[in-house]
């Protein structure tokens, strides 16, 4: 019998919920939401695996002149097909109301609107089997001909049941000085300490620490019996000196190597604040590094960002080239949300290297364009090229894209075709769905959209905003409001949806407005 063990842990009864300025990091709760990960309106229409196939594979989404009853007209821009890879992160919005919070805008390049949009629950129905459901809906905006369209994809949640293959999982933290900011390691060493009660017995558990250099503190251990050795470990954990990163995630992917279970959900997750200055500092020669592990294996990598000053675009790349992808974790009320609800029942991957492809039909759309996604763009020809990486999506997640479209005046009919390709994360055998779009079905106006479209335009809207704060440039969005009015919206929706991230969104959009009028721009670390 393992001895009794004293902890406060997040899990435990909390006094009700007060805002107040963002300061705690909470990094290995939030790598709770990476695990959870890897964590129909307007005419949608699912389309089966026993569609029309073509050489094998499913058919790709129909021509979009074949639902189009007008004349043929020219494609918008170069091509009618907008290509992108999955992305479920949500690192940018977090560090934005980091840095808002702090009362400094946040640097433009660490803006990314697809993390904004996914931040907030979403309204479509969920597939009744494993895959996607395929939601698309749009509204007129204010401007003339412009519209927003907005493609939702779902998975079934976690099995209520809670069946689902065991977990080895190495953790990989950050003990550089850094570390040492009050508050911070404490309250990582009391997260392990956390995941490790509420693990299963046959899940398994590998702990690396790296400054200077990198070291496994915990081979692969599983569980049942070992919770007390597992426990010690994280106590001994301590602050030390400069961030090798690269050798913490090289050595991390040695141990889950090493530890490796078939059957299992192999993963690394990195926790750290990415601010590198030692050793491999180059994201992609990291990369290189653990590449023969990442593909030969399928262990993904899952990076949580932590600190005031954040090296985002670091982060972002190792997370984006390594299969996975990145949280930001800013206080303790959001990490005991995803530690202590969600981890213990979504440990697992739904779908491999999903893509979506949205075909415009160039009968009724002029011009159109994909708000955020810059990282994770496709070349439309490798939409069915299974050897291209796409994103890893897990058991109860939406992802959204949302575009910006121009119709062609007086257009009516079929306006686009939305597709979402993936495989299977055990056969690998590809799959897809689709849905559609037609022009008649388009909302009056963003106000007159459902509850949770309006959230994701505002979100957008938001985005668009601080990219274009301190700039020449205005919104690129059309029909943007102002953040005086947007910050309205977005209080009046926390009202209508009950949400309280909604809220935490409109007090967010407040600070901007404030800080964005006296002028204060973050100088921290940009990803540049």
């Amino acid at each position: 019998m393992e001895p009794n063990r004293t902890r406060r842990t997040l899990c435990a009864p909390r006094a009700p919920r007060t805002r107040r300025p963002r300061g705690a990091l909470l990094a290995v709760a939030a790598a709770g939401a990476l695990l959870l990960t890897a964590c129909s309106a307007g005419g949608s229409a699912d389309r089966s695996d026993a569609a029309e196939k073509r050489g094998g594979l499913p058919a790709p989404a129909p021509a979009p002149g074949e639902h189009h009853s007008g004349s043929a007209a020219p494609t918008p821009g170069d091509s009618h097909l907008s290509t992108f890879a999955l992305d479920v992160d949500t690192a940018s919005y977090t560090y934005a109301r980091r840095t808002l919070a702090d009362g400094r805008v946040p640097d433009p390049s660490t803006v990314r609107p697809e993390e904004f949009v996914n931040s907030f629950r979403q309204d479509y129905r969920r597939p009744d089997g494993n895959g996607f459901s395929v939601t698309v809906d749009g509204a007129r905006t204010t401007r003339p001909d412009w519209s927003l369209v907005r493609v939702g994809l779902a998975t079934r949640g976690a099995d209520p049941d809670g069946r689902r293959p065991p977990a080895a999982l190495t953790f990989v933290i950050d003990v550089s000085g850094s570390m040492d900011e009050p508050g911070r390691l404490d309250l990582a060493k009391r997260s392990l300490d956390t995941m490790t009660d509420r693990l299963r017995d046959d899940d398994s558990v590998a702990l690396v620490t790296f400054s200077t250099r990198a070291r496994t503190v915990l081979p692969m251990t599983r569980l049942g019996g070992h919770r007390g050795e597992i426990h010690d470990a994280v106590d001994g954990l301590r602050a030390l000196s400069s961030t090798n990163l690269g050798a913490g995630v090289e050595t991390g992917y040695d141990t889950a190597v090493e530890g490796l279970r078939e059957g299992a959900t192999n993963r690394v997750v990195l926790i750290s604040d990415a601010l590198a200055n030692t050793g491999e500092t180059r994201p992609d020669a990291i990369l290189r590094r653990i590449d023969s592990a990442r593909r030969e294996h399928g262990i993904t990598l899952f990076g949580v960002g932590v600190g005031s000053d954040y090296g985002d675009a670091l982060m972002e790349r190792l997370a984006d080239k390594g299969d996975g992808h990145t949280a930001y974790v800013s206080d303790t009320d959001e990490a005991r949300e995803v530690f202590c609800v969600q981890l213990p029942q979504n440990i697992g991957l739904t779908a491999r290297d999903a893509k979506a492809q949205v075909a415009f039909d160039p009968g009724t759309v002029a011009e159109f364009r994909l708000v955020g996604y810059d990282d994770r763009a496709v070349a439309d020809d490798d939409f069915r090229d299974d050897r291209v990486d796409g994103g890893e999506v897990g058991p109860g997640h939406t992802v959204t894209a949302l575009y910006a479209v121009r119709t062609r005046p007086d257009a009516d009919g079929h306006l686009a075709t939305a597709t979402v390709r993936w495989l299977d994360p055990a056969t690998r055998a590809p799959h897809e769905r689709s849905g559609a779009l037609e022009t008649g079905a388009l909302r009056d106006s963003v106000r007159a959209a459902s509850p949770r479209f309006q959230v994701t335009a505002v979100a957008a809207y938001f985005a668009d905003a601080l990219r274009a704060a301190g700039t020449d440039h205005g919104p690129a969005l059309p029909g943007a409001p102002s953040l005086a009015r947007l910050a309205g919206q977005a209080a009046t929706l926390a009202g209508t949806t009950e949400d309280k991230d909604v809220q935490a969104l409109a007090d967010a959009i407040r600070q901007a407005d404030d800080t964005v009028r006296t002028g204060r721009t973050d100088t921290g670390e940009s990803g540049e």
